[in-house]
């Protein structure tokens, strides 16, 4: 069985003049994901991984995520290639993950996170909110062979 964890990073603070990658999460950002993430550790606590983007929102997002919940900084991983808005480049680094993982969480971005979520699942969603997050769960072994998995989403504003 494997399970992917999808986690839209937490809302960003656009007022600083910096590039994209470099943007901060905002202060509400901040305090909407410690929340959350102690609120839904279940999502994330026996992840064997969590790779990020490694777009500051999205770094910050998952080094709250491991802090809040105690997971241990080895645990995570920084990969340029969640870096991108194309789903069809997540489906397809889903499908490369090492089979050695069971259980990996992502942290990245829309729209490449919602056409993930779409793909994966029957589920049909319009937009991954900031500090969202899916479970996905498979019964298959194997990251390759995925196809639709039972989702379990974690999104709306009160949650």
């Amino acid at each position: 069985m494997k399970e992917l964890v999808i986690l839209r990073h937490a809302k960003s603070n656009r007022t600083y003049m910096v590039n994209d990658i470099n943007r901060p999460l905002s202060q509400s950002g901040i305090e909407r994901i410690q929340i959350k993430s102690y609120q839904k550790r279940d999502f994330f606590i026996d992840a064997e991984v969590i790779i990020s983007s490694p777009a500051i929102r999205a770094l910050h997002t998952a080094v709250i995520v491991i802090r809040e919940l105690g997971i241990s900084m080895e645990k995570l991983i920084i990969d340029e290639q969640l870096y991108t808005f194309s789903g069809f480049s997540i489906i397809d680094y889903v499908y490369a993950l090492d089979e050695r993982w069971s259980k990996v969480v992502l942290v990245g971005h829309n729209p490449a996170f919602t056409e993930v979520i779409n793909h994966f699942s029957d589920v049909s969603i319009n937009q991954l909110k900031t500090s969202g997050f899916a479970k996905i769960s498979f019964n298959e072994d194997k990251w390759s062979n995925l196809f639709k998995g039972e989702v379990v989403l974690s999104q709306k504003k009160k949650d």
